[in-house]
This record gives structure tokens, C-alpha cells and sequence, in this order.
């Protein structure tokens, strides 16, 4: 089967969205500047929408049909990252404990690194149990874009 696959420009880059009547299976933003798309397939124009109503802060949580490629353990991981509240963040301990399991801290790291649906899938909300910004498959500087944007607090650029 054939994904459909659309682009969408938001304030942190290209958007690229795939999938199909199964669902979305893949959200990732491009650092190759790609005009959006003209025309959006039908399957994907719900993820558009709640992509841009959340860009536009008028959206906390999505409510889309995922289907994210990858094993059981990942997709358990997954699952777990659609737990944590819009504006709060975990540390990946916690969130290998909530798991059962301390010791898959790397395993956990890793499987939110994998993660396919960025933003929808909220692996951005994972730091490190120092309050650091450790990992984000998107670049440091998106994630803290998308915590800043989700806490409310506006940093204004003196330069």
C-alpha cells in the first residue's frame, strides 16, 4: 500500500505527513524548505487541521487515527508519550517507570527517538532528569520551541 503524503508549513519547518484510511503514519518537520502542499488527500486533511488549530494555540490535544510503524515495545512507548499532558513534561525515568521497568531508561530513550508522529505523539515532552533538553530527533532548538510554546511563556528575542 501507498501512503499519501502531504506538507504543511509551520513555525518550526515543513511538516510532512503520511498515511492513509488506516491512519496517520508519520508526522516529521523537514529542515528543507518545501512549499505546503496545494492540494491535501482527504485522509490527511483532519491532521492539517489540528496540526495548524494547534500552531494557532486553539488546540491541546489531538484526536486523529494513528498508526505508527514499529515493534510492540515501541508502540507501548508511544502510547505512554500520548499520556503526558499538553504543558508538563516527564523525565525518561519516570516514564520507564511507568513503564515497569527502570532499566529500560536507554530502551525508552531510544524507542522516543524512533518515535514516527512527532508533535501528535509528544515525544517532545520527555527531559532529562537533570531538567535538560537531551534528544529530540527534530533538533534541540524544535523541542524547545514546542515546550515554550505549550507553557505559554512567550521568550522574546532581544536581538
Amino acid at each position: 500500500m501507498e501512503y499519501k503524503i502531504t506538507y504543511y508549513k509551520t513555525p518550526i519547518g515543513t511538516a510532512k505527513i503520511e498515511g492513509d484510511e488506516d491512519g496517520i503514519v508519520s508526522v516529521s518537520v523537514l529542515n528543507d524548505n518545501i512549499e505546503t502542499s496545494t492540494t491535501v488527500p482527504k485522509c490527511l486533511q483532519e491532521c492539517v487541521l489540528q496540526l495548524k488549530e494547534y500552531f494557532n494555540e486553539t488546540r491541546k490535544e489531538f484526536d486523529l487515527k494513528l498508526n505508527p510503524r514499529g515493534t510492540d515495545f515501541q508502540k507501548s512507548v508511544w502510547k505512554e508519550l500520548l499520556e503526558i499532558p499538553y504543558g508538563k513534561s516527564k523525565t525518561y525515568l519516570q516514564q520507564s517507570k511507568e513503564l515497569g521497568n527502570v532499566k529500560a531508561i536507554r530502551a525508552v530513550a531510544s524507542a522516543n527517538g524512533k518515535n514516527p508522529i512527532w508533535i501528535v505523539i509528544p515525544c517532545h515532552r520527555v527531559i532529562g532528569s537533570d531538567g535538560s533538553l537531551t534528544g529530540y530527533a527534530g533538533g534541540i532548538w524544535r523541542k524547545k520551541w514546542l515546550l515554550e510554546h505549550e507553557s505559554g511563556v512567550k521568550q522574546q528575542s532581544l536581538f
